[in-house]
């Protein structure tokens, strides 16, 4: 049997198509543009530890990483939280990701408590059953926090910071 000219055509245009998209099996997510990484921008902090390691579970086992100099000194971080990464952004934008073990009630509470505490106005928040956020202001740092339990890691929340001054 002859193949049909229809079925020629269909097979360059996929052979055609996959050349021209560069078609793989290994795609690779690019940084968004204006993101860097701390440790690329820090001398202090080696490329290596710009992330906290974790457990196949999920559970940070590496020691924490240290709060940049630029984060704000009176934003409240849970005690024992474990900084696992931190960027710097465009715009003066800075994203600290933590994981806390103190449950989800216990770090929202402590938010919604020692955020007005230290002079940080809460807007816009929501809460849900696995997650909340919230956005919040000082006289001199915008932010929003974030805050999401984690399925693999007992009593593990994630929290994350994303602040910037206000000019």
């Amino acid at each position: 049997m002859k193949p049909s000219p229809w079925a020629a055509v269909l097979a360059g245009a996929a052979v055609g198509l996959a050349t021209v998209t560069g078609c793989s099996a290994a795609h690779k997510r690019p940084e968004p543009p204006g993101t860097t990484p701390y440790a690329a921008t820090r001398a202090t902090v080696s490329p290596a530890q710009n992330a906290a390691g974790a457990t196949p579970g999920g559970c940070p086992t590496t020691a924490s990483l240290p709060l940049p100099k630029d984060f704000p000194e009176n934003l409240p971080v849970p005690d024992g939280a474990v900084v696992t990464s931190v960027e710097h952004r465009t715009g003066g934008r800075l994203v600290v990701a933590t994981v806390v073990r103190g449950g989800f009630d216990t770090t929202l509470a402590l938010l919604h408590r020692e955020l007005p505490k230290a002079g940080y106005l809460p807007e816009e928040g929501e809460v849900e059953e696995d997650d909340a956020e919230s956005d919040f202001s000082s006289t001199t740092v915008r932010g929003r926090w974030t805050l999401r339990k984690m399925p693999d890691c007992e009593g593990g929340v994630y929290l994350t910071y994303l602040t910037s001054a206000v000019s």
